[in-house]
């Protein structure tokens, strides 16, 4: 006998969203394969017109290395590029030099958001040579931001919107402060440290900013704002006066103007002209001549960086460059996080491998984790062991941490932008006993010993532990100034008055012999070769294997349209993206026993 059970309402309901799901999620994997299909058979033929203008447009944040994220992220509209690498601008304005059929770059830059004056100076050196060889630099932007500006003032011609203007306030390092907030809390920090200058807790110690940290951002501000107005006044040839007055009286200068700050830029000289888009492409178009369609011929240059890419034939290089982008972390990390272990990983990669004869470090780094730091720096030590010369190039900043991992390095190129230093660690162990203690909590109990169970935010910290931890603190920074006075061939004594958590300049650390040579990417390479007895001065970057995943989101972006056309089509992986979890972990800063080389105030300009 079958007995037949009715469902019921709920049941029928729960069997029609299951059905919907399966059916939505079996649609969108139909239209996934469709969409991978028609773009892995589907050619776009791009060319590089005669006489072209090659359109440089950085997006978002100009890095050393891309950040990673999930392959969902990727595909979807929420993944549309962010970043762009400084190495693929310099790569594209190099290329771009030696092509008779480029004739103009054009620097649009409405969507750069950062690149920093350290950065700007290794690309400027590009841009130059690109002037030299006869051709011309175009800058145009609806309104110049203070980072944006510098960029175009190595352009031959700067042109911005009538409705734009330059906006230049100078570099200034400014924090929010909690002692306050943190005591109504009833929340007590224990901060260990050592240094005068290490002022990366001062926010929980503190309701302003100490002499001694004014003393130390004053310095290298004043050194960078020197570089950013020397480069302004010798790109435009304007006096310093007039640039000191149009800083510091902007009010003044727009006043004369009745507010049009795009003609304020044109009176004090920063800009070239003012002109509509239709304005400029009439005049790109009167430059160059006209495509088929109607506008001027040009090429954009991701892909013209792509076709190039694609038609160079492969060549063993001997200078492999090691990217280091980020907070040091310990354990694996992703592109954009130095991960000790991931990173020393690459390092014995690059040891074994016989086709490498030299290393370029490229740090771009304000520190973290002083225990990941050391498993980087002993990987570093046993390359040097096995003969191959070591050179680190400084991005934007190498300090804390950053500099523990270079500090033994055969040599060391900065920027005269680059923060560096920063040589000390601290440690902080928050406790909220009297936070519980208000609301009416207790903690209690009994261990085997006088420290058992004593390390507890919930309880007061022990006097015993608050002592041991400050030595271990103190043993942690003197070992990193052993660590910078072995390196650098100084003696402790030398080293110690030019440490204490201070930050430096790049130009300020090569005079105190904390850095080499000034000098970007691009001359670390060389000097890299020349120490490996090599006459070839090319350069591969090493990377760690790719998993499973990144060989196939690498197969499938390869092809742009898989991208343009998932964006266009499917906006639902949008609105998945944002519901389902992230594939990976969200990344912090930790160390393992809680104590950082690390540098909160070193935010490069």
């Amino acid at each position: 006998m079958t007995v037949t059970k009715k469902r019921g309402f709920f049941s029928r309901i729960v069997a029609i969203i299951e059905g919907t799901r399966r059916w939505v999620f079996n649609i969108l994997f139909v239209i996934f394969v469709g969409v991978v299909l028609t773009a892995l058979f589907t050619s776009v033929t791009v060319s590089v017109p005669d006489g072209a203008v090659l359109i440089v447009t950085p997006e978002g944040v100009v890095v050393d290395q891309i950040t990673a994220v999930d392959a969902l992220t990727q595909l979807s509209s929420s993944g549309l590029p962010t970043e762009t690498l400084l190495s693929d601008l310099i790569e594209t304005v190099d290329l771009a030099t030696e092509d008779p059929r480029i004739e103009v770059i054009l620097l649009q830059l409405d969507e750069l958001k950062h690149i920093g004056l350290s950065k700007t100076l290794e690309l400027s050196e590009s841009i130059s040579r690109f002037r030299d060889s006869g051709k011309t630099v175009v800058a145009t932007a609806s309104h110049y931001n203070q980072d944006q500006y510098l960029l175009a003032s190595f352009a031959d011609q700067i042109f911005v919107h009538n409705m734009g203007g330059v906006g230049i306030e100078g570099f200034a390092v400014i924090r929010n402060y909690f002692l306050d907030a943190i005591n109504k809390l009833k929340i007590r920090f224990h901060v260990f440290k050592v240094g005068s200058f290490k002022s990366a807790i001062e926010p929980l110690l503190r309701n302003d900013m100490s002499d001694a940290a004014k003393e130390s951002n004053k310095a290298w501000l004043d050194q960078l704002w020197a570089v950013y107005s020397d480069t302004l006044i010798a790109r435009r040839g304007i006096s310093a006066e007039k640039l000191d007055f149009y800083v510091n009286h902007i009010d003044d200068v727009m006043a004369k103007v009745n507010g049009d700050a795009a003609q304020a830029a044109l009176d004090y000289g920063l800009v070239d002209g003012i002109v509509s888009r239709p304005a400029l492409r009439s005049m790109l178009i009167e430059r160059v001549g006209e495509d088929k369609d109607g506008a001027y011929k040009h090429i954009f240059y991701r892909d013209y960086l792509a076709l190039n890419q694609n038609l160079r034939p492969a060549k063993p290089a001997g200078v492999g460059v090691i990217v280091a982008s980020g907070n040091i972390v310990d354990g694996t990390q992703p592109a954009g996080t130095i991960g000790g272990d991931s990173l020393a990983s690459l390092i014995r990669q690059a040891r074994r491998d016989n086709d490498v004869k030299a290393v370029v470090l490229r740090i771009d780094s304000g520190g973290g984790s002083a225990f990941a730091s050391e498993v980087i720096r002993a990987e570093l030590a046993q390359l040097q062991e096995a003969g191959k010369p070591l050179v680190v190039s400084m991005g934007s900043m190498a300090a804390s941490g950053g500099y523990w991992i270079a500090a033994g390095a055969d040599e060391i190129w900065a920027t005269p932008a680059t923060l560096t230093g920063s040589i000390g660690i601290f440690g902080a162990f928050p406790t909220v006993d009297e936070m519980l203690s208000g609301l009416g909590i207790s903690t209690d109990g009994i261990g085997t010993s006088a420290v058992a169970g004593k390390l507890r935010p919930d309880i007061p910290l022990d006097p015993i532990l608050e002592r041991a931890i400050q030595s271990g603190i103190e043993h942690g920074y003197r070992r990193f100034i052993g660590i910078v006075a072995d390196g650098r061939n100084k003696l402790v004594e030398q080293v110690e008055p030019i440490a204490e958590g201070r930050v430096w300049s790049g130009v300020d650390a090569q005079q105190l012999g904390l850095v080499d040579q000034l000098g970007g990417l691009k001359q670390a390479v060389a000097s890299a070769a020349a120490l490996a007895g090599l006459s070839d001065t090319s350069s591969r970057v090493l990377r760690l294997p790719l998993t499973p995943e990144e060989e196939l989101m690498q197969l499938l972006l390869g092809s742009g349209m898989v991208k343009q056309v998932l964006q266009s089509s499917s906006p639902l992986l949008s609105t998945l993206n944002s519901v389902l979890p992230a594939w990976s972990s969200m990344l912090q800063l930790r160390d393992s026993r809680g104590v950082y080389a690390f540098c909160i105030m070193c935010v490069a300009p």
